[in-house]
């Protein structure tokens, strides 16, 4: 086979398949969260905002990253400046989706950490440790408790998902504004472009073709996702670090079946972390190895390998951040009972199921 006179070689057409199935999986999960948020109302809450803000990036990944990328795969010819926007769009796409991360991560470090933080209690003049008194200080006024909700308001959250796309556009499009290789295809592009000859200005896309490797490899990578990764990591170090104290120092039933939940949770997180750099780090690696060792190879299906993995993140999402919460699984289920199998839209058992799992998954939110 072949396309635009390239031959389409066995893997390449393995390649596209798993594409497809990786961007039909990836559609599927991710519009399936944010369908179950707008139904259900308790999903409404600053943490959730995080979570349909990376659905909605998933799902761009897998209805424009992924056909972006099969096109540049088949060095589809375009022009210059199209094929280097095509080549922006995953870029964004891509920094979107870890921003998004990340900014969970930054949401669950709050939630362990705040509402555990003891200080002054009002009118009282003796200091007291929470890990001692968890049961007593539930009788204190809420407003002591709601140290998390005073710093994460839903203002504060839809200026955090405004930053996870605003910062990824302007980073994702620099390359447009000269950070490209136009002394290669560019400048070619440019010289043809007088001809007569309309084909002149049309070149098989690819993405070293366009791209600056030193956009690729110094800021993209160690810039936005490996720095990130590192972040993170510190992050979910802090929450599994006062988790374990709080469960040392910890006394009483409540207390400690409140953390194991914050446990069982901060678990959730340390796959989260490992899915993502099993994800995203073989791609860019590849990128550094081909940029600090220009004799060195790196073969084709080991290079689509990366590519594939790096989407499969926007599919494994919905697993890990909806999948795990009790609220999103009630959900799920009701909407797959009335849409799928037929049964009534009963909204009062639905309300009723909802709040039994807010209250057991109190602390368990994401």
């Amino acid at each position: 086979m072949s396309a635009n006179g390239n031959t389409i070689s066995s893997l390449d057409i393995a390649y596209i398949v798993l594409e497809v199935v990786i961007a039909l999986a990836s559609l599927s999960g991710n519009v399936l969260v944010v369908w179950a948020v707008k139904l259900n109302k308790a999903l409404r809450d600053t943490t959730f905002y995080l979570i349909v803000s990376l659905a909605v990036a998933d799902i761009a990944v897998g209805a424009v990253a992924i056909p972006i990328a099969i096109l540049i795969s088949l060095k589809v010819k375009m022009h210059f400046y199209c094929c280097l926007f095509a080549c922006c769009l995953l870029c964004i796409l891509t920094q979107n989706s870890i921003l998004s991360l990340l900014a969970i991560a930054i949401d669950r470090y709050l939630r362990v950490k705040i509402p555990v933080k003891c200080g002054q209690l009002g009118t009282l003049e003796t200091t007291i440790k929470c890990e001692q008194f968890s049961c007593i200080l539930k009788s204190l006024p809420s407003s002591y408790f709601r140290r998390y909700r005073a710093v994460m308001t839903h203002r504060r959250a839809w200026v955090a998902v405004g930053v996870c796309w605003l910062v990824p556009t302007i980073l994702g499009l620099l390359p447009m504004l000269g950070w490209h290789r136009g002394d290669s295809l560019g400048a070619a592009a440019e010289r043809n472009s007088s001809s007569s000859n309309s084909e002149g200005r049309y070149k098989a896309c690819s993405f070293p073709a366009v791209m600056s490797m030193d956009y690729v490899v110094y800021f993209n990578f160690f810039g936005l996702i490996l720095a990130p990764l590192l972040l993170m990591l510190g992050l979910y170090v802090l929450v599994f670090t006062t988790i374990k104290k709080q469960l040392h120092n910890s006394q009483g039933v409540c207390k400690a079946s409140r953390l194991q939940k914050e446990l069982k949770l901060a678990n959730a997180l340390a796959l989260v972390l490992a899915l993502f750099a099993l994800c995203w780090l073989p791609l860019p690696i590849m990128n550094s190895v081909g940029f600090f060792c220009p004799t060195c190879h790196v073969s084709k299906a080991i290079l689509y390998c990366g590519i594939l993995l790096s989407h499969a993140n926007s599919a494994m999402n919905p697993v890990v951040y909806a999948f795990k919460i009790k609220k999103f699984r009630v959900t799920f289920m009701r909407i797959w009972h009335h849409y799928y199998t037929g049964s009534e839209w009963n909204e009062s058992t639905f309300h009723s199921n909802t709040l039994q799992s807010q209250r057991a998954d109190k602390s368990d939110s994401v």
